[in-house]
């Protein structure tokens, strides 16, 4: 037996048909189709999920490419380092001893300063959670990112008018304080994935342990191999960042590489294997 519904003649159901039929009609997507789980639980436990630490020095050692970028132009331009906070220290004693002589010590102590506010937040907000989550870790680089971007926005649209290394305004200070606090995101990394040597701003003590290495020149060697790179991709990272330095792009070039290098690690932090061992 068979009704008119408006669009055609169908069976009549009983009502014990009628409410199953209701139920699976409520169940239907609106627009056809199979049904879409939310992705934003599997969202939140990818997030959640300690990453594994193998081959986390690749990430790390491209850290040195970066700080040889922001290094090599800040000091060529602005007499003073963001990342290496060994040769402020130097800087700053310099300044101290003949205060007038340059206000370089003043551009180093604002770089020390903030570098050590940053690894002050940053410690903290890995021990707070998992060292090794990766949510953590995404969000710190990409804290790092949004620092860089905002410095090169400062110089781009804010360029020092004198150009002149004396300068300390504060287009040229906040830049430097940005950079500084962000350097540091990538020192306590290290810590969290458990690859102390690879600070990304310390070379003194890689030299020291690969010359001093009872197996330098063994086939497999793999810190060897970590501290031999960790240099040349710092030097690699000077002679780039000196490049844009001396270019019409000037220093902004700098942090604009550094800070596409910094979206390149965000990426590949989502996509890193897990921990299957310390997975939360």
């Amino acid at each position: 037996m068979s009704a008119f519904r408006g669009y055609g003649a169908a069976d009549v159901d009983t009502p014990a048909q009628a409410i199953a039929n209701h139920d699976n009609v409520e169940d239907q997507p609106l627009l056809g189709g199979a049904k879409m789980p939310s992705r934003v639980p599997a969202l939140r436990r990818k997030m959640l999920e300690d990453v594994n630490r193998e081959h986390g020095d690749i990430v790390l050692l491209l850290g040195y490419v970066i700080t040889g970028l922001l290094d090599s132009a800040s000091n060529f331009v602005w007499g003073s380092f963001v990342s290496m906070q060994t040769g402020n220290t130097v800087y700053i004693g310099l300044g101290l001893a003949a205060p007038r002589e340059s206000t370089r010590w003043i551009k180093s102590g604002v770089s020390l300063g903030s570098f050590c506010l940053g690894a002050f937040i940053f410690s903290r907000v890995h021990r707070h959670f998992s060292p090794r989550r990766r949510g953590v870790l995404a969000a710190s680089f990409t804290l790092q990112l949004m620092l860089c971007l905002g410095a090169g926005a400062i110089l781009a649209l804010a360029p020092s008018a004198s150009g002149d290394a004396e300068d300390i305004s504060w287009n040229v200070l906040v830049p430097i304080a940005l950079l500084a606090f962000q350097s540091c995101g990538q020192t306590v990394t290290s810590r969290a994935l458990g690859y102390n040597a690879l600070t990304s701003v310390v070379l003194t003590s890689i030299y020291t342990d690969l010359f001093s290495d009872a197996h330098l020149f063994g086939l497999r060697n793999v810190e060897r191999n970590r501290r031999v790179a960790a240099p040349l991709l710092l030097l690699l990272g000077a002679v780039t960042g000196g490049i844009f330095a001396h270019s019409d792009i000037g220093i902004a070039g700098a942090v604009w590489l550094a800070s596409a290098l910094k979206l390149l690690i965000v990426v590949s932090w989502l996509f890193w294997p897990a921990d299957s061992t310390h997975s939360s």
